[in-house]
Protein backbone atom coordinates (compact mmCIF):
# COMPACT_ATOMS: atom_id res chain seq x y z
CA UNK A 1 0.00 0.00 0.00
CA UNK A 2 3.08 2.04 1.11
CA UNK A 3 3.97 1.68 -2.70
CA UNK A 4 1.32 2.54 -4.61
CA UNK A 5 0.75 5.49 -2.65
CA UNK A 6 4.63 6.22 -3.21
CA UNK A 7 4.17 5.91 -6.66
CA UNK A 8 0.61 8.49 -6.81
CA UNK A 9 2.96 11.33 -4.50
CA UNK A 10 5.78 11.21 -7.50
CA UNK A 11 2.80 11.80 -10.50
CA UNK A 12 1.22 14.58 -8.12
CA UNK A 13 4.64 16.12 -7.73
CA UNK A 14 5.95 15.53 -11.31
CA UNK A 15 2.63 16.60 -12.65
CA UNK A 16 2.43 19.76 -10.45
CA UNK A 17 5.63 20.50 -11.05
CA UNK A 18 4.76 21.54 -14.65
CA UNK A 19 2.44 24.29 -13.16
CA UNK A 20 5.59 25.80 -11.20
CA UNK A 21 3.35 24.79 -7.97
CA UNK A 22 6.24 25.02 -4.67
CA UNK A 23 5.12 22.48 -3.02
CA UNK A 24 5.82 20.04 -5.60
CA UNK A 25 9.07 19.18 -4.84
CA UNK A 26 8.54 17.79 -1.45
CA UNK A 27 5.70 16.16 -2.41
CA UNK A 28 7.35 14.18 -5.39
CA UNK A 29 10.28 13.87 -2.47
CA UNK A 30 7.97 12.13 -0.04
CA UNK A 31 6.51 10.16 -2.95
CA UNK A 32 10.06 9.28 -3.90
CA UNK A 33 11.16 7.84 -0.38
CA UNK A 34 8.34 5.92 0.35
CA UNK A 35 8.73 3.93 -3.05
CA UNK A 36 12.23 3.39 -2.71
CA UNK A 37 12.17 2.14 0.82
CA UNK A 38 9.62 -0.34 0.07
CA UNK A 39 11.53 -1.83 -2.82
CA UNK A 40 14.75 -1.72 -0.79
CA UNK A 41 12.81 -3.73 2.01
CA UNK A 42 11.89 -6.41 -0.56
CA UNK A 43 14.37 -9.30 -0.75
CA UNK A 44 15.13 -12.01 -3.36
CA UNK A 45 16.78 -14.59 -1.41
CA UNK A 46 17.10 -17.31 -4.24
CA UNK A 47 20.51 -17.92 -6.72
CA UNK A 48 18.58 -16.86 -10.12
CA UNK A 49 21.75 -14.81 -11.01
CA UNK A 50 19.43 -13.10 -14.00
CA UNK A 51 16.95 -11.58 -10.72
CA UNK A 52 20.17 -10.97 -8.99
CA UNK A 53 21.11 -8.23 -11.57
CA UNK A 54 17.57 -7.06 -12.03
CA UNK A 55 17.74 -6.21 -8.72
CA UNK A 56 20.41 -4.72 -9.27
CA UNK A 57 19.28 -2.24 -11.41
CA UNK A 58 16.11 -2.07 -9.57
CA UNK A 59 18.41 -0.25 -6.93
CA UNK A 60 20.02 1.91 -9.35
CA UNK A 61 16.79 3.00 -10.49
CA UNK A 62 16.00 4.08 -6.88
CA UNK A 63 19.29 5.71 -6.77
CA UNK A 64 18.13 7.63 -9.89
CA UNK A 65 14.61 8.47 -8.49
CA UNK A 66 16.21 10.18 -5.81
CA UNK A 67 18.32 12.12 -7.53
CA UNK A 68 15.58 12.92 -9.64
CA UNK A 69 13.69 14.74 -6.22
CA UNK A 70 17.18 16.19 -5.63
CA UNK A 71 17.24 17.82 -9.02
CA UNK A 72 13.61 18.85 -9.30
CA UNK A 73 14.84 20.70 -5.59
CA UNK A 74 17.42 22.39 -7.17
CA UNK A 75 15.40 23.53 -10.30
CA UNK A 76 13.51 25.91 -7.91
CA UNK A 77 16.72 27.86 -7.48
CA UNK A 78 19.94 27.74 -7.77
CA UNK A 79 20.60 25.52 -5.14
CA UNK A 80 24.27 24.56 -5.76
CA UNK A 81 25.67 28.79 -6.66
CA UNK A 82 26.86 27.77 -9.69
CA UNK A 83 27.21 30.70 -12.18
CA UNK A 84 23.44 30.98 -14.35
CA UNK A 85 25.15 29.29 -17.78
CA UNK A 86 26.37 26.51 -15.83
CA UNK A 87 23.17 25.97 -14.13
CA UNK A 88 20.80 26.33 -17.17
CA UNK A 89 23.11 23.47 -19.21
CA UNK A 90 23.78 21.38 -15.70
CA UNK A 91 21.07 21.33 -13.62
CA UNK A 92 17.84 23.04 -15.14
CA UNK A 93 14.71 20.53 -15.92
CA UNK A 94 17.01 17.93 -15.95
CA UNK A 95 15.64 15.87 -13.57
CA UNK A 96 13.01 15.18 -15.96
CA UNK A 97 15.48 12.83 -17.80
CA UNK A 98 17.03 11.39 -14.78
CA UNK A 99 13.54 10.40 -13.92
CA UNK A 100 12.68 9.03 -17.69
CA UNK A 101 15.82 6.44 -17.54
CA UNK A 102 14.66 5.56 -13.89
CA UNK A 103 11.13 4.94 -15.04
CA UNK A 104 12.01 2.98 -18.03
CA UNK A 105 14.28 0.79 -15.89
CA UNK A 106 11.70 0.11 -12.95
CA UNK A 107 9.18 -0.62 -16.65
CA UNK A 108 12.16 -3.04 -17.54
CA UNK A 109 12.67 -5.00 -14.71
CA UNK A 110 9.44 -5.28 -12.93
CA UNK A 111 8.48 -7.28 -16.41
CA UNK A 112 11.82 -9.02 -16.51
CA UNK A 113 11.23 -10.07 -13.01
CA UNK A 114 7.94 -11.80 -13.25
CA UNK A 115 9.03 -13.60 -16.05
CA UNK A 116 11.90 -14.90 -14.54
CA UNK A 117 9.89 -15.92 -11.38
CA UNK A 118 7.44 -17.42 -13.51
CA UNK A 119 4.72 -15.47 -12.49
CA UNK A 120 2.11 -15.96 -15.14
CA UNK A 121 -0.33 -12.35 -16.31
CA UNK A 122 -3.30 -14.51 -14.75
CA UNK A 123 -1.86 -14.23 -11.51
CA UNK A 124 -0.96 -10.49 -11.87
CA UNK A 125 -4.59 -9.82 -12.89
CA UNK A 126 -3.81 -9.26 -16.27
CA UNK A 127 -5.72 -10.83 -19.16
CA UNK A 128 -4.97 -10.62 -23.27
Amino acid sequence: MILLIGAVMMVVGSGANLFMQTWAPWVFAMGVIAFVLMQLKQRYEGSNIVVRRLRRMVIMSDMLLLLSALLMFANMGNLFGLDALTYIKYVHNNWVVVLLVAAMLQLYTSHRISKELGIRDEELGMRN
